[in-house]
Parts: C-alpha cells; sequence; structure tokens
C-alpha cells in the first residue's frame, strides 16, 4: 500500500527564471502578432489551405485544446464528484487549465474563419439543425460551468487571501469573491454542494457536445468516409481524458520544481496510474476504428489509414501519435517505482501532451487530401509559415494567461504550499 510520504523537491525557480519566461512569451506573442497581421490584411491567402483542403493547422490544434479542456474538466470531476482521495490538491488547477484552454481553442477557431467578424452570427440566427450551431452555444454554458466551480472551489482562500494581503493579489481576490466572505462552516459545505452540482451538470456537458460534439462535427460529414463513423466521438473524449490527465500531471511536477511545491507521492502515482490505463483504453479504441475500417476495405477509409500510415503523414501517426503518445510514455508509467518519480510523471506526461498534436492533424488532414468523387484531384496541406507563427501567438497567449493566473489566483488549496 502507498503511504503518505511527501516528495520535497527543490525549488529551481528564482526571479532571473521568472523574467526570462516572461521575456520568452513576449517575444512569441510578438511574432505571432504578425502572423496575426498578416491573416488580417491577406485574408486566408496567407494560408496553403484550398478549396479541396479547406481546414488546416488552426482547426487541429482548435480541436487539440478543446480536448485538454474537456479532459482537464473530467481530471477535476475526479475530486468534486467522485471524491476520489487526494485529487483535491489539483482540483483548481485542472478547472483553470480547462478555462484557458477553451480561450485558445475558440482563439483558433476565430483565426480560421473565413469572415472573423462575423463570429457572432450563431449567436443571432440560430440553426437547431446544424451540429456547430449546437456547439458555439455549448461552449458558451461550458465555460461558464467551469468559471463557477473555479469560484466556488477557491472562494475560501480568496476571502483569506483579501484579508491578508494588501497588495494587487489581495485586492484582486476581494473583487473575485463577489461580495461573499462567509467563511463559516455552513457556507463552506454550501460552496461544495454547489461545486458538486456544477461539476455534475458539467459531465454529460463536456462529453455530449463539448469534446464529444466535437467530434460529431467530423463524424457528420457524410462526405469524408473516415470520418464518417460513431466510434469517432467516442475517441475524441477517450483522447481528451488521455491529454488532460497528462497535462495536469507535468503541470504538478513542474510548479513543484519552480515554485518549492511538495509532491505527495500517492497522489503523484495515482495520477500515473489513471493515465497509463487512459492511454491504453485510447489506443484500443484508436486499433479497433482502424481495424473496421481497413477491414471494410471502403476506398476512402482504406486510402485515409494508408495515407496515415504509409504516405506523407507516415512520421505524424508512427513517431508523434504513436511513439510519443502512446509507446514511450506507457513505457516510462511500466513500473510502479517510476510512477512515484517525478521526473519520469513529468517525462510522459510532456510525451503525451505533444504526441496528442499528432492524433489531431491525423485526424484532420488525411482525410481531406483524398478526393470525395473519383477523378477529383488528390488534395496536399503543409501549413504555412503565417499559419505556424500565428499559431505560436496563440499558444504563448494562453501560456501568458496561466502564468499570470497562477500568480494572482491561490489554484493550490490553502496548507499545500512549501516554501
Amino acid at each position: 500500500m502507498a503511504t503518505n510520504t511527501p516528495t520535497v523537491t527543490k525549488r529551481i525557480g528564482g526571479n532571473r527564471l521568472r523574467i526570462a519566461w516572461y521575456a520568452l512569451l513576449v517575444v512569441l506573442l510578438g511574432i505571432g502578432a504578425y502572423g496575426g497581421y498578416l491573416r488580417v490584411t491577406e485574408g486566408l491567402r496567407s494560408t496553403n489551405l484550398t478549396s479541396t483542403v479547406p481546414w488546416g493547422a488552426w482547426v487541429a490544434f482548435y480541436i487539440y485544446f478543446v480536448g485538454l479542456s474537456a479532459g482537464a474538466f473530467l481530471v477535476s470531476t475526479l475530486s468534486n464528484v467522485f471524491d476520489v482521495e487526494g485529487m483535491h490538491e489539483i482540483e483548481r488547477e485542472a478547472l483553470f487549465v480547462a478555462i484557458v484552454s477553451m480561450i485558445v481553442a475558440l482563439t483558433f477557431v476565430m483565426v480560421d474563419l473565413g469572415r472573423m467578424g462575423r463570429l457572432w452570427h450563431p449567436f443571432a440566427w440560430r440553426q437547431p439543425l446544424s451540429v456547430l450551431s449546437w456547439e458555439v452555444h455549448a461552449y458558451v454554458l461550458y465555460v461558464g460551468v467551469l468559471m463557477g466551480e473555479l469560484y466556488f472551489s477557491m472562494r475560501r482562500d480568496l476571502v483569506a487571501r483579501s484579508e491578508e494581503d494588501d497588495g494587487l493579489r489581495g485586492r484582486i481576490a476581494g473583487l473575485l469573491t463577489l461580495g461573499r466572505t462567509d467563511t463559516s462552516d455552513e457556507a463552506l459545505e454550501a460552496d461544495r454542494t454547489w461545486l458538486k452540482r456544477l461539476g455534475i451538470v458539467g459531465i454529460p456537458l463536456a462529453i455530449v457536445f463539448v469534446h464529444g460534439g466535437t467530434g460529431n462535427l467530423f463524424a457528420v460529414a457524410a462526405a469524408r468516409s473516415y470520418w464518417f463513423s460513431a466510434l469517432f466521438p467516442v475517441i475524441f473524449i477517450t483522447s481528451a481524458v488521455v491529454s488532460g490527465m497528462a497535462l495536469i500531471a507535468l503541470l504538478y511536477v513542474l510548479r513543484a520544481w519552480l515554485g518549492g511545491r511538495t509532491l505527495e507521492t500517492p497522489l503523484l502515482e495515482r495520477m500515473a496510474a489513471l493515465l497509463a490505463g487512459f492511454i491504453v483504453l485510447d489506443a484500443s479504441l484508436k486499433v479497433l476504428e482502424a481495424f473496421v475500417g481497413l477491414y471494410s476495405l471502403h476506398p476512402g477509409h482504406v486510402e485515409s489509414w494508408l495515407t496515415i500510415m504509409t504516405g506523407e503523414m507516415w512520421w505524424s501517426f508512427w513517431l508523434v501519435m504513436v511513439g510519443m503518445g502512446w509507446v514511450a510514455p506507457v513505457v516510462l508509467l511500466s513500473r510502479r517505482d517510476w510512477r512515484r518519480r517525478p521526473a519520469f510523471v513529468a517525462a510522459a506526461g510532456a510525451s503525451v501532451v505533444l504526441g496528442v498534436i499528432g492524433t489531431r492533424f491525423n485526424i484532420v488532414v488525411p482525410a481531406q487530401i483524398e478526393p470525395t468523387l473519383y477523378g477529383l484531384p488528390t488534395g496536399y496541406y503543409v501549413p504555412s509559415m503565417p499559419e505556424w507563427i500565428l499559431s505560436a501567438g496563440i499558444v504563448a497567449f494562453g501560456v501568458l494567461v496561466y502564468t499570470i493566473g497562477t500568480e494572482l489566483l491561490p489554484l493550490v488549496p490553502r496548507g499545500e504550499a512549501h516554501d
């Protein structure tokens, strides 16, 4: 049985590292701003998107970050809904990551639109038979649920910080309490009750509408046989949980290394075991999808899978998706003593977070390369430089929001920090 012995990590952060980190993010934001300028002034001509391949890197990153958000949220429900022992410590981190990831995801959606100024149209002209229309409204409700959960989770610590800190953090904390400063047992119990209620509401919202619904955007496209599968939304959900758990485990270790936090070994081992199990489940479903597609001998399925495994996308499949997303993390987490080592868990988490990017590109691009009708030209797509640099800027923006949030918000429950 695992003991409750904490693992104390050595602080490697410092003012110089902090300045260097913010400087790096500012540089990336500047580079991304130039990509944004090209996107605004040249439109989609700055991209390599065509009428044959209308969805590219920005759509791949969109579904990637929606998956991170849904996965991080579902990780938080292990604490506030299912009361899994020890998971309360990462509950707020997971909720905040889910919020930031959705902001980044929707930013990618905005820049991918041919007419970005029409972003508000789905709210003005609703289409009840449109899956995309349902998705847009679900995203708004989902973000509201996340913000409500985060508020109820950290309200007690916001009140304490507002009373103890006279600086900027204290003033921000005071504003975020929304005037509710009661920290009696009854008030705190009410907070946990509402937190659980929102978590229960958020579970079907995240599964059916947010990431499962994002999978539906692809699965209902009958013209693309590779996407046209009832299994597609399910795979979106499992890969979301994998990426969300991997990111939270990675951040848990990194924040300990950089901020001197005490790592609880049982919690670290529990997250590592869950991550390994989720990876095996995700890989198994992907194997089933490939088997059914290839066994059917349907030209659309077979040609798409051959493109993924042996065509120009082979490296993304074998090296990034399979190698980094499945094999490497499973090996790193295969032994119990390795699952108790922060470096191994962090390496596995980082490998999965990067590997799932390959999964997203393998979903979006190959199905569009193969022609929908015999005789039509075969597509080709490689992201242009403006696409890459704007993507880097959007990701840097999300990382900056997360970094500022970790400095201003009590994301670590009081009593958990170690100075």
